[in-house]
């Protein structure tokens, strides 16, 4: 039953018998990242081309990396059952990790363009810097307590 403990799975899966190492969960959510990065990222560019203000599209693009994001990790990076419990955790610290990045983004956009950067260029600055903040960030929490709870 699709959505009953996690709403992005739809089918249970077990625990793998051998869990991943460190240095391969880095590698995989290095390259989870990087493939979420670009759904963020390009939404982000796609939604300003069309006309939307910078603030507004770095919202909706930070779900759409957000999801890509906690799919891949909890699936591959970590393999870890569907849980309800780690869903509402891993939600709890994006939402957290939303308000530090998308904060950081509104402060140095307007900063980099003052300097006389173009607006290409202050928000692929500013999205790289707040990133790179969460990005630190959400393995280490992801790690040491989502992919933990049962």
């Amino acid at each position: 039953m699709r959505g009953a403990v996690d709403p992005l799975e739809s089918r249970h899966e077990s625990d793998p018998a051998a869990p991943t190492d460190l240095k391969t969960q880095i590698i995989r959510f290095f390259l989870t990242g990087v493939l979420s990065a670009v759904v963020d990222y390009g939404l982000l560019q796609l939604l300003m081309l069309t006309g939307m203000g910078y603030g507004p599209a770095k919202a909706l693009s930070f779900v759409a990396g957000t999801l890509t994001a906690y799919a891949l990790n909890r699936r591959w990076t970590f393999q870890a059952e569907p849980s309800r419990a780690r869903f509402i955790a891993t939600m709890c610290l994006y939402a957290v990790m939303f308000g530090v990045q998308w904060g950081l983004f509104m402060l140095l956009v307007p900063l980099f363009e003052s300097m006389g950067w173009t607006m290409f260029w202050s928000t692929t600055v500013g999205y790289v810097i707040a990133q790179g903040v969460a990005t630190v960030t959400n393995f280490i929490v992801q790690r040491a307590v989502i992919f933990r709870v049962r």
